[in-house]
Order: C-alpha cells, then sequence, then structure tokens
C-alpha cells in the first residue's frame, strides 16, 4: 500500500485502519460515513477479514465487539444518530476492556438533523456519552493525511490499552480530497495486544501486568476460559459485590489512561512565542483558523495557533502553559459551545475565553475568524 493517493478523508480512515492491521468491520451505513464500511466491505476479503453489515447502529457495534474477542482487529464507523445508539455497547466494550476503533463522521443534530452537513456536536458525547466513568482516548484529524495516520494511531492505542478509541472527524474532513502519502508500513510500529503467556489452567483474565497495570487479553477459540459481562467484575471476569475489588476495578480503568496521559496526548501550535491571541480549533475549523492567524500575522497581529489532535485526554496541561501568556483565547467551533468549556477548565482564569459557534451547516471562513482576533487584539 506504500504510495501516493487522492482520497476522501473517509477513504483514507478505512485504508489507513487496513494498514494498522484491521482485518473486522461491524456496522451500519449512515451519511456521511458510508464511504468507510463501502471500501471495507470491498476490501476486506482480499485479506482474509470478515465485513459484516448488520440490522441497524447496535448490532454493528455489538458485532464489531465480538469481531475484537475473536482475535481480529476491528472497526465500526458511524455519524451523530449511530454514534448515540453504539453508546451502551460502547460502555461495554470499556468495561470488559475491549480494544475496538469508532469513527464519528459528525454531522449536524439532534436527531437526524443534517444528514449532509458539517458540524462538531458530537465531542462532548465523546467523552461523555455512555454512562460511567471511564478514561477516553479520543482523536481529531483535520486533514485527509492526518486521517490516514490517525486511523494506525488509534489501533494502535487501542490494543495498547485494551479499550475503545475513537475517532471524530466531519462531514467536510471526510469528504474532501487530498493527496496521502502512504509509507510502508514497519510491523516494529504495530501495536498488537498482549497475549497470555500462562498456561490456560493458571489464566486469570483481568489479572494486570504490574509493569503497565494492564491485562494480557485472550481470544475466544484460543482455549483460556474468560467471562464477559458488564457488570462490574472481579479479575476473573465475574461480577462482583466486593467493596475492594469494585473500587480496585474503576480506578484501574481510569488509571490506564491517566498513568499514560503524557505518552497519548497530541496538539501542534503555531506562532506560540510571541502570541498575545491564541485561535484554538480541531478538525475541520482548524484550517479556516489557521489561515486566519496567518492572515492576521501579516497584518501585524501577534496571533497564534493552538490545536487539539488528541481532544480526549485534553491537553490541558500544555494550554495553560501557554495561557500563562497570551491575552485571549478564541474557540471557534461548529456547536453551541462544547469544547469551550473545556478549554476554560484548561485556562483557570489566566487568559480571557472568547467562544465563537456556527451551527448552520457551513465551515467558519477565515475572514470571519480573522475579525475576532482583530476585535479582540
Amino acid at each position: 500500500m506504500s504510495g501516493v493517493a487522492f482520497w476522501q478523508g473517509n477513504e483514507a480512515i478505512a485504508y489507513g485502519s487496513l494498514a494498522a492491521g484491521c482485518r473486522f468491520f461491524g456496522g451500519y451505513p449512515i451519511t456521511p460515513s458510508s464511504e468507510i464500511a463501502e471500501i471495507m466491505a470491498e476490501e476486506l476479503p482480499k485479506l482474509n477479514g470478515r465485513f459484516i453489515q448488520m440490522e441497524d447502529e447496535i448490532g454493528g457495534i455489538a458485532a464489531t465487539i465480538g469481531g475484537s474477542v475473536a482475535g481480529m482487529q476491528a472497526l465500526t464507523a458511524t455519524s451523530g444518530p449511530g454514534f448515540s445508539l453504539k453508546q451502551e455497547n460502547l460502555g461495554l466494550a470499556y468495561m470488559a476492556e475491549i480494544p475496538i476503533v469508532v469513527v464519528d463522521v459528525m454531522r449536524g443534530g439532534p436527531s437526524t438533523g443534517l444528514p449532509t452537513k458539517t458540524a462538531q456536536q458530537d465531542v462532548m458525547q465523546a467523552r461523555w456519552g455512555t454512562h460511567g466513568d471511564h478514561g477516553t482516548i479520543c482523536y481529531a484529524p483535520a486533514s485527509v493525511q492526518e486521517c490516514y495516520d490517525i486511523a494506525i494511531k488509534a489501533f494502535n492505542a487501542a490494543e495498547r490499552y485494551r479499550q475503545p478509541v475513537l475517532i471524530m472527524s466531519d462531514e467536510i474532513i471526510g469528504h474532501m480530497r487530498e493527496k496521502v502519502v502512504t509509507p510502508k508500513i514497519d510491523p516494529s510500529k504495530l501495536v498488537n495486544r498482549k497475549r497470555p503467556t500462562d498456561v490456560p489452567e493458571k489464566f486469570v483474565p483481568y489479572r494486570p501486568d504490574p509493569q503497565d497495570d494492564l491485562p494480557c487479553m485472550a481470544s475466544f477459540g484460543d482455549g483460556y476460559r474468560w467471562h464477559i459481562t458488564g457488570l462490574t467484575h472481579n479479575d476473573w471476569g465475574f461480577p462482583t459485590n466486593n467493596n475492594d475489588e469494585i473500587e480496585k476495578k474503576m480506578k484501574r480503568l481510569m488509571s490506564k489512561i491517566d498513568r499514560f496521559r503524557d505518552d497519548i496526548v497530541e496538539y501542534e501550535t503555531f506562532y506560540e512565542d510571541d502570541a498575545e491571541v491564541l485561535v484554538l480549533a480541531y478538525g475541520s475549523v482548524a484550517r479556516s483558523s489557521l489561515r486566519a492567524v496567518n492572515d492576521a500575522r501579516v497584518r501585524g497581529f501577534k496571533a497564534g495557533f493552538f490545536r487539539p489532535v488528541t481532544l480526549w485526554p485534553f491537553p490541558d496541561k500544555e494550554l495553560e502553559k501557554l495561557a500563562r501568556k497570551v491575552k485571549t483565547i478564541i474557540v471557534p467551533e461548529l456547536n453551541c459551545g462544547q469544547m469551550v468549556l473545556e478549554v476554560e477548565r484548561a485556562v483557570r482564569g489566566r487568559a480571557k475565553v472568547v467562544p465563537l459557534n456556527l451551527v448552520n451547516g457551513e465551515l467558519f471562513k477565515p475572514e470571519e475568524i480573522l475579525a475576532v482576533i482583530e476585535e479582540v487584539a
């Protein structure tokens, strides 16, 4: 697969997933993510993989969990309404520590909303959509190249940390076409789940490895006994009402992300050294925002740019350091103000935070963001 391609973002996610080792897709078509399913349906059989279209989005993620339990790296893809339907089984994957990758190509909502228009209205659902506490790993690509690269990172993270990993794309990124460089994949750069080394008789399915506090994972059919439940369970995988075992399990679901937070967090900055006004944006909005920042610099304004690549864990420590130097942080989003609340939490009042919201299904024009930079500078 090494070479150069001209792909849509959805295509890049599909081919990046295949390059990462994905061999199972379970899902249900939904605009604007359907191209991912279509490509996986065509390509997986060529690689001895499995594609299954289920009766609905609930069945789609359930099948994806089953594919992972059977030993395959597994993917599902959807958009807003389907992402809502997947939340209960997403919680099962968190609790049972089953690695899967879930793609949400965001569109406008609520309900059926705007199937063919763009939005960023699911970012808080990505963090808090399923009930209960858990650590979240969530990427937001801003280019077609990044769709390909992030798909590989997402599978590596899912396998490494034994949990679902989310890719929050949007309609613009999903359907725009750009040049994508696909280097030959070094197998040593791909992460596979830790397999048990004990004989089956001594296998304890959720006993964490003292080195990283993460358990290994056997596959159904390998000869290891493993009980899977959505109930809070002990190291054997069986439901428990023991207070100590409950607390141990729940804290480990959080700590396995908190402990490796600095390894997971990704972000990029431009012109941050002398910035007085910082524009923070993610996904497709990051592209308009960076253009606006460049234009502002040409006009003599000390503008800077900050883009979270991982929405979760949020790069709060890194942003807080910048907030000590800048006067104002502008947060343009295609929603009514979701990530701006996370920015305010991270900044802790060290800089003024200005929301900039657009919910008409279109993307910000650079001049709209530039006008706000000039206004607050």
